[in-house]
């Protein structure tokens, strides 16, 4: 089994293959016990959204590692992807501004690729 900082990478990966935009990753580990990762990003219409979603799925799926629930998949307007200390969201541009999840987890840490 891959560790949560490695399953956060893979999908890190995933998203910039699919250039996915403004890719966040936010460790929040040590203020909630929720998950290890949140990793944010958008794309720029519903083909980009579930292209990036679906090649997040296949590339952790190949490491053995299995979303608990996806949601949002079918509008694509929100799609959030629950795989336990990593959790994943890809956003539309517009939800993404009105959601705001980044001033939400504010608290966490937002770290580079690198310090996966």
């Amino acid at each position: 089994m891959i560790t949560s900082k490695e399953a956060a990478k893979i999908a890190v990966d995933a998203m910039e293959e699919k250039k996915a935009e403004d890719i966040r990753i936010i460790e929040i580990s040590e203020i909630t016990i929720i998950a290890d990762y949140f990793i944010i990003a958008n794309g720029s219409n519903v083909n980009q959204v579930h292209a990036i979603s679906d090649r997040i799925e296949e590339l952790l799926a190949k490491q053995g590692v299995h979303p608990r629930q996806i949601e949002g998949y079918e509008h694509a307007n929100w799609v959030l992807m629950d795989y336990g200390d990593v959790i994943v969201h890809i956003f539309d541009k517009e939800n993404r501004l009105f959601y705001n999840l980044e001033r939400i987890w504010r608290d966490g840490k937002q770290i580079d690729k690198e310090a996966l």
